[in-house]
């Protein structure tokens, strides 16, 4: 377990009466980028939202570790301090609270330090630049009146800013046209230089992956780890659909 940063073991994961993960482990080192992929239901959002500690999600059995360290006791504030992002599908509005202020803050409470205004707003200006993003967002209300594509740049910049040691991005694709999916990716290209970080992407659409270095591809069925391998992988999804794996036994 040392050499990785995230490492999950038989875990199994149930929402109200009716168990979603029927024992998933992965291994995930620094410098990697997972991709899990699925038909719509296989459990994808789950998995992440479990490693990030939601609490309407209830884990059974098994254990996650992050950096050697047991995440099940931990909060999500908890996780979120000690090196953990999740973004969203739906990212919420927060009325008067603005996008700079709450990446300010997220950035003080992740490093227990004080962060000089004028280094941090020089950094948010230059990721807004590399996300097309217009300067004038980061004085409004976070998410308050974005639209969809701007909620998802919103969150990639928060990505770039935070710098998290392990980042889960949940359909970050979702309602984005062709434009704002390569806009995204530039973002999340950046992340990928820093090598002691690691990157879950969960997506059923591979457009994200185009320009993005992918070093492994897992497919969820029916809860289950049904196979995994390079990122010729999402080739063959894209050409051949998951019929081939819904029939499989759960890999270990």
């Amino acid at each position: 377990m040392s050499d990785s940063l995230l490492t999950i073991r038989d875990l199994r994961v149930r929402v109200e009466d009716r168990e979603i993960l029927h024992g998933i482990s992965l291994d995930i080192k620094p410098g990697e980028t997972h991709v899990i992929m699925g038909p719509n239901g296989a459990g994808k959002s789950t998995l992440g939202n479990a490693v990030m500690g939601n609490p309407s999600y209830e884990v059974t059995g098994g254990e996650i570790f992050f950096e050697g360290k047991d995440l099940l006791p931990m909060n999500v504030s908890e996780r979120a301090k000690s090196g953990i992002y999740m973004s969203f599908q739906n990212p919420l509005e927060v009325p008067g609270v603005t996008l700079g202020n709450f990446i300010k803050t997220a950035l003080e409470q992740k490093t227990g330090g004080h962060v000089r205004i004028w280094d941090f707003r020089k950094k948010m200006l230059e990721a807004m630049k590399v996300l097309q993003m217009d300067p004038s967002y980061a004085d409004r209300d976070l998410n308050v009146g974005f639209s969809g594509g701007e909620k998802k740049k919103a969150e990639i910049l928060q990505l770039m800013l935070l710098a998290p040691s392990l980042a889960i991005l949940d359909e970050t694709d979702s309602g984005l046209d062709v434009d704002a999916v390569r806009t995204v990716s530039a973002g999340i290209s950046e992340f990928q230089k820093n090598q002691d970080s690691a990157l879950i992407i969960i997506t059923h659409n591979a457009a994200i992956l185009n320009s993005l270095s992918v070093d492994h591809v897992h497919i969820l069925v029916d809860g289950n780890l049904a196979g995994s391998g390079g990122a010729s992988l999402v080739e063959e999804i894209n050409e051949n659909g998951f019929s081939a794996y819904e029939n499989r036994e759960q890999v270990h």
